[in-house]
């Protein structure tokens, strides 16, 4: 279902800043910033990363965590790890542990970050120390990496602990609407491995070219950005997690307008979303796609976004 006509985003003021505080990723600069909700106090608080792409925030702990793709031709992918300030730089996954990592999300009752490959299609994760690099799902079917073909290029991703699931997207070729969207076990099943593992399913295809993913999971709904055409591209969508496969309903756009829509983050206690484009755009919303304004403009060609509790 497409939404009816939007509405121009408003742009945000000052004195409508609330609580929480926002962590985003500039890939033509190589940084990563911190700012308010209200795209207020914005900060550098990292340089020098290798074309960084997804970013998490433990809050508990102090760090933030960040994916770098690195060159996408090359074995040379990393996560790294800093304060919530920047200090205390540490290298987490190092350079060639995974090709061309792209978002990144956190599960603390295990302790390990979740990640997919673009170019290695696959989806891994590691324990918080680095420790243990694991692939959870191969979608290679042996072709060689970097992978040739973009419909097997893994993207992003969320975590659904209770339910037992990952998710994730395909992005497949530029605007091609080869784009599917998957969810597998957490855990391989026995007796079978990462790349032949029979549970995977197929929850939307067709698709213009889906990117990163956030999960509303009290209300079992989630939320993706699409960076492929208009009009079902440039978008934010949102689809019921556990609608049967016969019947399940079309994605509903909620956010359009878009430049090139890649990071996504939902504040589910605010019931908003934040959202980044490659356009330079810092956007928010609520989660049915109302009460839209731009935080920020023009500010480079940004990647994921993540949204923490920290006042």
């Amino acid at each position: 279902m497409v939404s009816s006509q939007m509405q121009e985003p408003r742009r945000a003021s000052s004195d409508t800043a609330t609580m929480g505080h926002l962590f985003l990723l500039d890939l033509s600069d190589n940084r990563v910033l911190s700012l308010n909700p209200d795209g207020s106090d914005r900060k550098v608080i990292v340089t020098e990363c290798r074309y960084p792409d997804g970013i998490v925030v433990d809050v508990a702990a102090g760090h933030i965590y960040w994916t770098n793709m690195g060159n996408p031709k090359a074995n040379d992918g990393s996560i790294e790890r800093a304060d919530l300030d920047g200090r205390n730089r540490k290298t987490i996954v190092p350079q060639g542990g995974t090709f061309t990592p792209k978002q990144l999300q956190l599960e603390k009752e295990s302790g390990k970050l979740y990640w997919c490959d673009r170019e290695g299609m696959r989806v891994m994760r590691v324990n918080l120390d680095g420790s243990n690099i694991e692939t959870v799902v191969d979608t290679s079917q042996g072709d060689p990496r970097p992978g040739p073909d973009a419909t097997k290029w893994c993207v992003g991703v969320a975590i659904d602990v209770d339910g037992g699931k990952v998710y994730w997207t395909q992005k497949g070729p530029d605007n091609a609407g080869k784009g599917r969207m998957f969810r597998a076990g957490i855990e391989i099943p026995t007796g079978q491995t990462a790349s032949n593992r029979a549970d995977i399913e197929v929850l939307y295809d067709g698709l213009p070219e889906p990117i990163d993913l956030d999960l509303d999971l009290n209300n079992r709904v989630m939320y993706w950005t699409d960076r492929g055409d208009p009009p079902r591209g440039n978008t934010v969508n949102r689809a019921p997690m556990d609608s049967a496969a016969k019947g399940r309903p079309d994605p509903e756009i909620v956010f359009s307008h878009l430049m090139e829509g890649i990071g996504i983050a939902l504040d589910r206690k605010g019931d908003r979303m934040f959202i980044t484009d490659f356009g330079g755009d810092v956007l928010s919303a609520k989660l049915d796609g109302s009460d839209k304004k731009v935080l920020l403009v023009a500010q480079g060609n940004l990647t994921g976004i993540a949204f923490s509790e920290i006042s």
